[in-house]
């Protein structure tokens, strides 16, 4: 009986009957190009609302990145929410695995929706395609948020010790779980205060439902991340940007996001939050909202 019921689903189809609730509809675009994307977007636009994108990190897809966000900017803005390339319902016959491509793919949405300008928030990978966008298309950017995005680091940082995994196939083998050890291991790196005790049964239940879609495919998005990367060669970005960052981050060290704020130089604020680690919208929900608001919200 236990076997018949998946928690992992049933949480997912939740979050689709919340989505809808919050006045979102579920659509996905061919692109045209080989690539087609899925994207949560309002019922109604309402044209004296700004627009918000939300773009999601690795791990689940949109929807269980941000749910605990919506209620905060769904009244003040027009939200989607576009699950990337090989996340969710998003996928691409085309070869391309940086970043630059994900934030393309970004702007046509974008224009397939009548978005001509947005705010945008960024969560760990979603910064890095984030910041792309704002670099790419700075006319389409109005402000910019990036949560423990290690947008600043370069190839060498492996080498010389940086991060806590010895190479990018053990890094692969952490972001993309395949058994239930790796899911703790990542949930050791990714919280400051990890659940100690998990059943295997639901550990294996979310990896069947969530980890097992385009392994190779992501996997060739991390090695992209890093491969010849130079700080020299990040252009710079002009738009008022928010950097968020967990204190105790063990996936991109709170260095980076020091370097991340002098590379942008005045026109961006940087906030730690203390006892949180790189999942920190999710392990301090409350705090992480209250510095998106102030930002997005009450500066305007």
């Amino acid at each position: 009986m236990g076997k018949c019921i998946s928690f992992t689903a049933s949480r997912d189809r939740f979050y689709r009957y919340f989505f809808s609730f919050s006045g979102l509809r579920s659509v996905t675009t061919d692109l045209e190009d080989g690539t087609t994307m899925h994207c949560w977007i309002p019922k109604v636009h309402e044209p004296t609302k700004p627009n918000l994108f939300l773009v999601h990190g690795f791990g689940a897809n949109a929807m269980w990145q941000y749910s605990d966000l919506l209620r905060h900017f769904t009244p003040h803005f027009n939200v989607y929410l576009p699950d990337l390339v090989f996340f969710g319902a998003s996928a691409t016959t085309r070869p391309e695995r940086t970043e630059s491509f994900q934030a393309r793919c970004v702007k046509k949405l974008m224009e397939v929706h009548g978005v001509h300008r947005t705010s945008l928030v960024g969560i760990s990978y979603g910064g890095f395609v984030g910041y792309s966008v704002a670099a790419q298309y700075p006319e389409a950017v109005e402000r910019l948020v990036l949560c423990c995005a290690g947008v600043c680091l370069e190839e060498k940082d492996m080498k010389d010790g940086l991060f806590q995994v010895s190479d990018l196939e053990e890094a692969a083998s952490i972001l993309l779980p395949q058994t239930p050890e790796k899911l703790r291991e990542l949930m050791r790196f990714s919280f400051f205060k990890p659940v100690k005790v998990m059943p295997s049964y639901f550990l294996s239940d979310f990896i069947d439902v969530m980890c097992t879609d385009y392994v190779n495919e992501k996997r060739e998005l991390i090695q992209n991340i890093l491969k010849d990367r130079r700080l020299s060669d990040l252009p710079k970005i002009s738009q008022s940007t928010l950097i968020i960052w967990g204190e105790q981050d063990r996936i991109f060290p709170l260095e980076l996001g020091y370097r991340l704020q002098r590379h942008i130089e005045g026109n961006a604020d940087l906030v730690v939050i203390r006892n949180a680690g790189h999942a920190v919208n999710l392990e301090k929900p409350k705090e992480f909202a209250k510095h998106l608001k102030a930002f997005l919200v009450d500066n305007r």
